[in-house]
């Protein structure tokens, strides 16, 4: 059992993040319509609540989480709180009544273009700060430089090196300038998150959905690799899109998507264990990354403020070792993961 608004220094920088963040990308709409006063006292809830760290990217409903996230956050008290967006694509207007493949439902109406470039950070990041309605951000990831989002090995490696070569420069300069705090990557991907991390001087990443309940390939070699280099991560969908909330229910996402066969099966076993110890699956998948050293932080997305309040009381669980120990013997948990205590 954690207290969700304890801080933990998030690796070698000055800043101090709740061990629960909030993470805004539901708020954007892709999942499903929410109204802007729902949007915004959502993210009232979480301050309320106490946490203090809040994400976002210009990406998420292209332009609208920035938007709604800016409206609960800017005019609390600055200097409590730690805000994390991201760069790698810009936004432009969509003409009225024109179409442009490929964009997401519920986003504004804006078109995203692709950008790693220096010059790109430097506009992405003016507009991102205009849409907080804030003058800085505490934390700016490089954001979808990995083969999950491009699917296309060629432009994965364009990508790396156009943001290598310009992005990653940029804020470099912006970090020694002190107009940023930390820098790093926000992947879907724990290898690719490793490569940058070998690349450059990267003080953080958001590792999204890729060190849960459900997987921990990340022991592998990323985890072990951001211990060595004192990198801060921040597990972003530490519920799998959902799957570790509902259970392997009909429907039940994963990465954004119904769950395949294989990932419902695992899932349901990991359900039984948490019920003959009558824990509720949510409340171990939300404490059980928290337990690994490098990570300071998780941040799930909620939909709605019953929902952020749901997900904020489930880190105080008590969660017996025994859970813990029987995942272990059935081959659900690796048996190299910590555990909370």
């Amino acid at each position: 059992m954690y207290d969700p608004t304890a801080r933990r220094r998030l690796g070698r920088t000055a800043l101090h993040v709740t061990q629960f963040g909030f993470g805004t990308a539901p708020l954007a709409g892709f999942r499903t319509t929410i109204p802007e006063a729902d949007a915004v006292a959502t993210v009232d809830a979480a301050y309320a609540a106490g946490v203090r760290l809040f994400d976002s990217s210009p990406y998420y409903g292209y332009g609208r989480a920035e938007l709604r996230m800016g409206a609960a956050l800017r005019d609390r008290p600055r200097d409590d709180m730690v805000v994390s967006t991201k760069i790698g694509r810009w936004m432009t207007p969509v003409p009225r009544g024109a179409k442009v493949e490929g964009m997401r439902q519920g986003g504004l109406n804006f078109h995203p273009t692709f950008d790693y470039s220096y010059d790109g950070v430097r506009r992405s990041l003016d507009q991102s700060l205009l849409r907080l309605g804030m003058d800085r951000v505490d934390i700016v990831l490089v954001h979808d430089v990995d083969f999950w989002t491009t699917g296309d090995r060629g432009v994965l490696e364009a990508r790396f090196s156009e943001a290598m070569n310009g992005a990653y420069r940029a804020l470099a300069d912006l970090r020694e300038q002190g107009v940023i705090g930390a820098i790093g990557v926000g992947l879907n991907e724990a290898d690719m998150s490793a490569r940058f991390v070998r690349a450059g001087d990267f003080d953080c990443v958001l590792l999204a959905g890729r060190y849960t309940l459900l997987e921990q390939r990340a022991l592998d070699d990323f985890l072990p690799l951001c211990e060595q280099r004192g990198v801060g991560v921040i597990i972003g969908g530490p519920l799998n899109s959902g799957i570790l909330a509902t259970g392997a229910r009909q429907g039940a996402k994963y990465d954004y998507m119904d769950a395949p066969k294989g990932v419902m099966n695992r899932v349901a076993r990991i359900e039984a264990v948490c019920a003959r110890h009558d824990v509720p699956l949510a409340a171990a998948a939300l404490q059980f990354p928290l337990a690994h050293p490098a990570i300071a932080a998780i941040i799930p997305g909620a939909v709605s403020r019953d929902e952020m309040t749901g997900n904020f009381a489930l880190m105080r669980r008590p969660i017996p070792a025994a859970l813990w120990d029987e995942l272990r013997v059935l081959g659900l948990l690796d048996p190299r993961a910590p555990v909370p205590a």
